[in-house]
């Protein structure tokens, strides 16, 4: 199965109290406040890190829970001078003893959070919502999105921190200012009245924001819209990419656990499975693939594992860890689905694998 990359995923939550002195006089979050943060960690661990194989996911997020441990229910600014989401972020990387890391994802909430990446940039992203209709003009007749519809979108703005010359660096608040605007122009609206939205995709609102934010917000990085809660895009000013989630209810044993293994014993998980697919836009659609077209090429392999005990399944994954799971996906789906680029699976909140041939994928939140 050829996947450039499988990345190993672990999370854990952590509940901590900070107040944050740099932020400007006045602000609420000098004030001492606390959170429960979500600490996610993306790593590219050696052959062999791991007791066995298949239990890189347990045995990260074992060591994440310990590297993080003695930071909850403290005061986050005992250990750490500024405990901003970025230094948080940053204090996990430089104390995480794991080989291979790619990237640190601190959450201090459901709707903002820093990526840090593998360059050491820190990419702030905070998650807004409008209620609108729509229409996609140019589908055939009987496609159900060319009947006025409406959805409860959600946009995730994301910044790079590390390119811009500020004195303090992005703020959530800040980025609050920036869209609101936006949140006028779009929300109780029909998207299609609106100038430059005459067939608003997710591709072509994500593009549509881009070009207006990036002028006021030059350390943009990305822009997600998510039509629903399973599927949606992002733009980076030059590459759309988007993606299709799917819920899996299986059974699974990991075929190397020792028998004093949890996971030697038949098991399972709902699994959370995400597709990321890369291509030109359409011009006259207007999407880079129809969501339909992904689920309905991707049923077959989706029925081939949904209520089914995945380790026994002949011509199935050859083993029940998520890594090897997202590989055998990837290499199946590819043939009926070629841009697709990138296969997530978690097994539980935050904790699974990605096999990717592009680690450049935008982050979204596990």
């Amino acid at each position: 199965m050829n996947t450039s990359a499988i990345l190993t995923v672990a999370s854990c939550r952590l509940e901590a109290a900070r107040q944050v002195s740099v932020l400007p006089d006045g602000h609420r979050c000098r004030n001492l406040h606390g959170h429960g943060f979500l600490i996610s960690v993306f790593a590219r661990l050696p052959n062999g890190w791991a007791s066995f194989d298949g239990a890189e996911v347990s045995e990260l997020t074992a060591a994440l829970e310990a590297c993080v441990g003695g930071l909850n229910y403290s005061l986050l600014n005992d250990t750490i001078e500024h405990p901003t989401d970025e230094n948080i972020a940053r204090w996990v990387r430089r104390n995480l003893d794991v080989p291979g890391i790619d990237r640190v994802a601190v959450q201090s909430t459901e709707h903002q959070g820093v990526d840090l990446d593998a360059t050491g940039h820190a990419h702030v992203w905070r998650r807004y919502k409008f209620q609108a209709a729509h229409r996609l003009p140019n589908v055939p007749a009987d496609h159900k999105c060319g009947r006025l519809h409406g959805h409860g979108f959600e946009v995730i703005v994301h910044a790079n921190q590390d390119i811009g010359d500020r004195d303090l660096s992005i703020d959530y608040d800040h980025l609050d200012e920036l869209w609101a605007p936006y949140h006028f122009e779009l929300n109780y609206r029909c998207l299609n009245e609106i100038e430059g939205l005459s067939n608003p995709t997710s591709e072509v609102i994500s593009a549509w924001l881009w070009h207006r934010l990036k002028e006021k917000l030059p350390e943009l990085s990305w822009v997600t819209v998510f039509e629903t809660g399973s599927c949606g895009a992002n733009f980076d000013g030059h590459q759309y990419r988007i993606w299709k989630e799917f819920t899996l209810d299986s059974a699974v044993r990991l075929k190397h656990a020792p028998a004093t293994a949890s996971q030697h014993a038949v098991h399972g998980h709902t699994f959370t499975l995400r597709l990321h697919l890369s291509a030109p836009l359409d011009e006259v659609m207007g999407w880079t693939v129809d969501f339909g077209d992904v689920k309905r090429l991707f049923d077959p392999i989706f029925k081939s594992l949904d209520h089914h005990p995945i380790h026994l399944l002949e011509d199935g994954p050859q083993d029940g860890d998520t890594a090897t799971i997202a590989a055998w996906v990837r290499h199946r789906a590819v043939s009926d689905l070629p841009p697709l680029a990138r296969v997530d699976l978690y097994e539980s909140e935050g904790c699974g694998s990605v096999a990717t041939t592009d680690l450049t994928t935008p982050a979204l939140p596990v």
